[in-house]
């Protein structure tokens, strides 16, 4: 079956740095575009990057533009979210998300920033 399971979050001081992964299996991952969205506490989710099949394009919403960087390696069938200087208010659950002929969500992981 379709399975999504990110992993890499946990509690890191603000200006730390964190990798999230996402592993993909039970589809064919390079048929698909990735996004990493994040929902805060009290907080609707959003859209926090995203990359399409090849990995050649990539965007950002404007809060983490040049601090996050989404990469995807489909050989691996994961899709990465490295996150550096990272604030407060990136503190989420974070979720990845495939999109193409069907869509899929992970589980998500916690990502706290806090000193």
């Amino acid at each position: 079956q379709v399975q999504l399971v990110e992993s890499g979050g946990g509690l890191v001081q603000p200006g730390g740095s964190l990798r999230l992964s996402c592993a993909a299996s039970g589809f064919i991952f390079s048929s698909y575009a990735m996004r990493w969205y994040r929902q805060g506490p009290g907080k609707e989710r959003e859209l926090v990057a995203g990359i399409n099949r090849s990995g050649g394009t990539t965007s950002y919403s404007d809060s983490v533009k040049g601090r996050f960087t989404i990469s995807r390696d489909n050989a691996k069938n994961t899709v990465y979210l490295q996150m550096n200087s990272l604030k407060p208010e990136d503190t989420a659950v974070y979720y990845c998300y495939a999109w193409g002929i069907s869509s899929h969500w992970g589980q998500g992981t916690q990502v706290t920033v806090s000193s």
